[in-house]
């Protein structure tokens, strides 16, 4: 890697951090782009977040990812958050403009823009979404934007997804909210268009496992398995054998570190599929 005193740095904070993929996600970008700009990974602890923050302004850091456990701690320490953000109360992205810290949320964003590079609409279709944590937050909020029919929230916690239906019930009055068990015992199942896998369910190593079973599903299902390690988990593995449409989670990474760019860069990617696609790729030899 070309290393000189012209690059604007960007980073991910977080704790764990080594298995990340964004480093690799990012730097890809840039080279694609002809960027000389640099992306880097650093393990943060909760005790310490306040400080890299401050070392972050007086380095001039240009921006940076956030994930796990600082996502929601971070928004106390920014200038101000996007509508977006606010309404997750996450923040995953932050921009610095000038000393001033900007927090945005690109979970829902990158997971909308797979489904338009998949060619799956969403508008007056009904979701079950499994799960009741951020992603399903974060992706239940972008679909109820987007103008879903139903939103179904599944999760081993009831109370949890109780919380979460009634969070959109409020926020989008028009899109019709639901809540159940993984049992999904009150769900009318021929009725669902997509599933949305947001548990962990299926990750390594417990790749042997299914969130659900498939039976009593219309023949038309999409299913969407957030996960992407494995590219192919047994919850797709079962949906394949019955002939649905699959879909995995490395197109939402992917798609949500660009969107994160778009943010930094304060530039629309006219070639957006294309460099999506160069980047899965080069994923592909990193994720079995």
């Amino acid at each position: 890697m070309d290393i000189n005193f012209n690059k604007d740095v960007y980073c991910l904070i977080g704790n764990p951090i080594a298995k990340s993929l964004s480093p690799i996600i990012n730097n890809s970008y840039y080279k694609i782009i002809g960027k000389n700009n640099i992306y880097l990974a650093f393990n943060v602890k909760e005790k310490d977040l306040a400080d890299v923050i401050n070392v972050f302004k007086i380095l001039n850091i240009k921006g940076f990812n956030v994930t796990l456990p600082h996502k929601i701690s971070i928004m106390e320490h920014l200038d101000s958050i996007s509508d977006e953000a606010k309404i997750l109360g996450a923040v995953n992205t932050v921009k610095n403009k000038n000393g001033r810290l900007i927090g945005y949320n690109t979970d829902g964003m990158g997971f909308l823009k797979s489904l338009e590079l998949e060619d799956v609409g969403v508008k007056d279709k009904t979701v079950l979404v499994l799960g009741a944590g951020g992603a399903a937050n974060a992706i239940s909020i972008s679909l109820a934007k987007e103008g879903v029919k139903k939103i179904i929230i599944s999760n081993r916690t009831l109370s949890k997804a109780k919380i979460l239906a009634e969070k959109i019930s409020r926020k989008f009055p028009k899109v019709t909210s639901e809540y159940d068990s993984l049992k999904l015992k009150n769900v009318r199942k021929e009725k669902i268009d997509i599933i949305v896998n947001c548990t962990s369910v299926g990750m390594h190593p417990n790749i042997d496992e299914s969130p659900i079973n498939l039976h009593g599903f219309s023949e038309n299902l999409i299913i969407y398995d957030i996960i992407y390690k494995p590219r192919r988990t047994k919850l797709m593995e079962l949906a394949e054998k019955k002939g649905y449409y699959t879909i995995n989670g490395l197109s939402m990474l992917i798609n949500q570190a660009l969107c994160s760019q778009e943010i930094w860069l304060e530039v629309e990617d006219y070639n957006f599929l294309k460099n999506y696609k160069e980047i899965k790729r080069i994923l592909e030899i990193y994720v079995e």
